[in-house]
């Protein structure tokens, strides 16, 4: 007897364990310093020579851009002296490395008496490319090659007129923020947002960015800069929802999980819910 109500409470317990959720997330909501605006799926800097687009919302943040250059000329980006600041921590853009590609390039042929024979590889646009010549014997054949490109990093990246060029390094952070009135692995009812000044912010960071457009060979900078001004943590229950795609009038036959909100000022950091006793 008391085996079987042993069993019945530690299956009761599994129960309700798994309609617990195990994933967290800690989404922090920022707000720009500078003449940065939100418009649409992108926080939007502008001067008279380029754009220069923002969507931080990724596990960790994005402080990537896309450099949209306005002008009839060609603008050079120096990322040599473009940086990321993060609390006052400056990382060039420019990090100095050699990147090594190496690519595979196979030929196979095959044929028979009175069929065609058939030459399949892969191209040097990765390809899949077949090409059909008349046979004329019997024959099979196999040949591979493999080539390396090695190539240094850009100290200064060319933007042609009225192109853009897309500029990637670092996430914003990845260090959980803790704080008592933010409970770690709140419920529904126990969600909270802390709220901050840029004096009292625990994030404060930026982009300073050089370029200059070719024929005129004056530098020209800037400063995009933010601070995280909400910090918020939900359970996985609270912030997603599970939805069916759909794309001209079809839905998918399976549902996906999608984030009820979605903003370019925002990012989050996912974490799980473990053995972890802390509360905040």
């Amino acid at each position: 007897m008391k085996i079987k109500i042993l069993f019945q409470f530690t299956l009761m317990i599994t129960l309700l364990t798994s309609c617990t959720s195990p994933n967290y997330f800690q989404v922090y909501k920022t707000v720009p310093v500078d003449n940065t605006n939100l418009k649409g799926d992108y926080l939007v800097y502008e001067d008279e020579n380029c754009k220069v687009f923002y969507n931080f919302w990724t596990d960790n943040g994005d402080i990537g851009f896309l450099f949209s250059n306005k002008t009839d000329q060609t603008i050079k980006l120096n990322l040599e002296q473009s940086y990321f600041i993060f609390n006052g921590i400056a990382q060039s853009y420019y990090q100095n490395r050699t990147y090594t590609n190496t690519k595979n390039s196979g030929i196979t042929s095959v044929n028979t008496i009175g069929a065609s024979k058939m030459y399949t590889g892969i191209n040097y646009f990765d390809l899949l490319q077949t090409n059909k010549i008349l046979a004329t014997s019997s024959s099979g054949a196999t040949s591979s090659e493999e080539y390396s490109v090695t190539y240094a990093e850009e100290k200064v990246v060319s933007i042609p007129s009225n192109a853009s060029k897309i500029i990637t390094e670092f996430s914003i952070t990845n260090s959980f923020f803790r704080d008592c009135e933010l409970l770690k692995y709140p419920t529904k009812n126990e969600i909270k947002t802390k709220s901050f000044t840029k004096s009292t912010s625990p994030i404060v960071f930026s982009n300073r960015i050089v370029y200059w457009k070719e024929l005129d060979q004056l530098p020209i900078n800037f400063v995009n800069e933010f601070f995280v001004s909400e910090i918020t943590n939900y359970a996985e229950n609270d912030i997603t929802e599970r939805k069916y795609e759909e794309f001209c009038d079809q839905k998918s036959s399976v549902s996906k999980l999608f984030f009820k909100e979605v903003s370019p000022d925002k990012f989050y950091l996912k974490y799980t819910k473990g053995m972890d006793y802390w509360k905040h």
